[in-house]
């Protein structure tokens, strides 16, 4: 639910980040984000996708591709939720 009473703690926020390990994730997506930037490739529509999935282990060295949203965000999961 949204904070509209108290301000939003972002601080702590940030530090929950850090302690779930999510932090290094988000930094790699931004960093292939930035790097087809520079390149001049539209991602106009597209995701940005790592051919081997960062909760697998991956990295943008193992390399990345465009992907239409609904492919990229659409998994077979395990009975926890997570990927197969």
């Amino acid at each position: 639910m949204a904070y509209t009473k108290t301000a939003r703690p972002y601080k702590k926020e940030y530090q929950q980040e850090l302690a779930r390990g999510e932090h290094d994730d988000r930094m790699e997506r931004q960093r292939a984000r930035r790097d087809l930037d520079k390149k001049g490739v539209s991602r106009k529509g597209k995701d940005v996708a790592h051919v081997k999935a960062l909760s697998k282990g991956g990295s943008n060295a193992d390399g990345v591709r465009l992907e239409s949203p609904a492919k990229n965000r659409s998994f077979k999961r395990k009975s926890d939720g997570s990927m197969k």
